[in-house]
């Protein structure tokens, strides 16, 4: 419990403070000349049933007094559209294996249930307000056979086609060889780079990671 109000009292002050997640990445934006995020596949492990717990802290279900294995890390950012607008109302979904490379979904964790680790929700949700600022509390990824560490994500707007793509560790040797982020342009693969830094102040080795997704839309007028 004292994590979880620790956690939302961290997330309250950071989101009230305009682009105090996203500044360190891009503290002056031109929006005429933003990048679209590109795309990338969902995977084969979307959850196939979600957890009971679908919140933006992955590291806690529903409140249970064992946390998930891991490093801490706050994933944050901003959704935009080609202009450089923040989308309000969008719903931002991740999901990602947990410290032991086991997905959710019934067909990785049922044949690895003796290495899931339980307390690791695996999934979360967050709906953008008026600036488009998202907020995860999840772990760092880490790297499983073929893959190297990485998170889904994946942004839904009304009326609008779902946008997945994926997160990945600036600096990693494994991006190196990674057959799914080798898919794309290397000009565009540095869009999909997320530094993670420690987390000022913290005394358990806590990380932040700034992830802003630009798409090639604009919002609807009110």
């Amino acid at each position: 419990m004292m994590q979880r109000r620790s956690f939302l009292t961290l997330g309250s002050v950071l989101l009230a403070t305009p682009g105090a997640f996203a500044q360190e990445l891009a503290s002056a934006r031109t929006p005429k000349q933003l990048v679209r995020t590109p795309k990338q596949t969902e995977g084969p492990f979307y959850p196939d049933k979600l957890p009971l717990d679908t919140d933006n802290d992955l590291l806690s279900i529903n409140d249970a007094l064992t946390p998930a294995v891991g490093v801490v890390t706050y994933l944050s950012g901003r959704i935009l559209d080609a202009r450089g607008n923040p989308l309000r109302s969008a719903t931002v979904e991740i999901w990602q294996c947990d410290n032991n490379g086991v997905y959710i979904h019934s067909q990785d964790s049922v044949p690895k249930k003796e290495k899931q680790d339980k307390g690791f929700q695996g999934f979360g949700r967050f709906i953008t307000g008026s600036t488009g600022e998202y907020l995860f509390r999840t772990i760092k990824p880490v790297p499983y056979p073929g893959r190297t560490p990485h998170i889904h994500v994946a942004v839904k707007l009304k009326g609008k086609e779902k946008f997945v793509t994926q997160c990945y560790i600036a600096g990693e040797a494994q991006n190196q060889t990674d057959g799914v982020l080798k898919g794309i342009a290397e000009a565009q693969r540095k869009l999909l780079l997320a530094e993670f830094k420690p987390l000022k102040g913290s005394k358990i080795g806590e990380l932040t990671a700034g992830f802003d997704i630009v798409l090639g839309i604009t919002p609807d007028a009110d």
